[in-house]
């Protein structure tokens, strides 16, 4: 066994950050993280004293958990450029320690941003869980081996439509993950990740954002389309419709922090958080 104890950089809450992030590959159940990672098990808590501790099979594991959680990402700046931002500031301030967990591997993040085009999130996870369980059992504690592009591209199309996702999206998924492995993204930048994403049918600036963020730990590309961000945009102008353009203008004030933004305008909004014109927020 390997055990490390982690002093976060910056902010950090281990039960914020985790509090909906549960999936087919890691349980979380009061403040303890366990997950299938980097080819072992590995679990986390965070003491009082704001430390981590990791204790897992093997030291990729432990490492991969690591990055997983965002220990080592400080969004201290963050945190400090938008502390008076008129849309942000009270959500700052109340989840200061809130960071997005990520994806072991980036083929699950996209597999994510499939499952979860146009439907409300509890279904989205229940088709991601699908998916992966049909690909990996599950062991003592309930976790699958995350996918990989390999496994998930040696699938049909019509298989993953059995498995609840939107045929032609499942396409686009089977045919990326057979065209080219998704873990080079890592050596990428993400404008040219956004732009691959974007150049296959069915995906979009969403699911852009969704892959650079969970998958590939990255900040600058917010959730683009985001169906909680044109509620938001929504109570903000009083507008029934909203596009998509609408919220890529709503992010970029954020710049190179636009994805984090993203997050903290989700769960601002969820909260009541976000300042709304009176008659709008009624």
């Amino acid at each position: 066994m390997v055990e490390v104890a982690v002093r976060p950089r910056g902010p950090y809450s281990l039960g914020l950050s985790t509090r909906l992030a549960g999936d087919a590959t890691r349980r979380v159940h009061e403040g303890l993280v366990t997950a299938r990672c980097g080819g072992g098990v590995a679990r986390a808590w965070q003491s009082p004293d704001g430390t981590v501790t990791i204790r897992s099979e093997s030291e990729e594991a432990a490492e991969k958990l690591r990055w997983v959680l965002a220990l080592d990402d400080d969004h201290s700046e963050f945190l400090e450029r938008f502390a008076n931002d008129a849309l942000l500031g009270r959500s700052l301030k109340h989840f200061r320690g809130l960071r997005p967990v990520r994806t072991a591997t980036v083929v699950q993040a996209l597999l994510r941003a499939v499952c979860g085009q146009l439907i409300d999130s509890k279904t989205a996870r229940s088709h991601e869980r699908r998916v992966i369980r049909a690909l990996a059992p599950r062991d003592e504690n309930g976790c699958c081996e995350p996918p990989t592009t390999e496994a998930l591209g040696a699938l049909a199309p019509f298989e993953l439509r059995r498995l609840g996702l939107h045929e032609r999206r499942g396409a686009a998924l089977v045919r990326l993950c057979r065209s080219f492995e998704l873990e080079r993204f890592h050596d990428l930048p993400t404008a040219a990740v956004v732009r691959r994403i974007e150049r296959e049918r069915g995906l979009g600036p969403w699911s852009a954002g969704v892959v650079c963020l969970e998958g590939l730990g990255r900040f600058e590309h917010g959730f683009v389309g985001d169906l909680g961000l044109i509620k938001l945009m929504r109570a903000l102008t009083g507008r029934r419709e909203v596009e998509t353009w609408e919220t890529a203008e709503l992010l970029e004030p954020y710049g190179e922090w636009a994805g984090l933004a993203s997050v903290y305008l989700l769960r601002g909004f969820s909260r009541g958080l976000i300042p709304l014109p009176a008659a709008r927020a009624a």
